[in-house]
């Protein structure tokens, strides 16, 4: 499986299936990122083209390296978390610095 990140491709946003003729992301990662993965619905409905994709929130590497643009948290944590989620739930991202 992956995520179709080319604004060019009418799958752009999207989950697709493997291989694919346009650029995109494997939702398979050996360091287990991608366990699990809720995908935000940002730029879903509708899609609008360059404006970004794949925003989601997975397990976190062992040192909380930065990601490019998703939300990375403990494997445990996001256990937790899917235990209490909707499908109307909403998130919000807010920064505490």
């Amino acid at each position: 499986m992956g995520w179709c990140d080319d604004p060019k491709s009418k799958e752009y946003n999207k989950l697709i299936s493997l291989p694919f003729g346009a650029r995109y992301e494997k939702l398979f990662k050996r360091e287990n990122i991608y366990d699990i993965i809720l995908v935000l619905s940002y730029n879903m409905n509708p899609i609008k083209k360059n404006k970004g994709s794949a925003i989601f929130i997975h397990v976190a590497k062992k040192n909380y390296k930065k990601t490019r643009g998703c939300i990375a948290i403990r494997k445990s944590d996001l256990l937790k978390i899917l235990k209490i989620i909707k499908t109307n739930t909403k998130v919000k991202i807010v920064n505490q610095k």
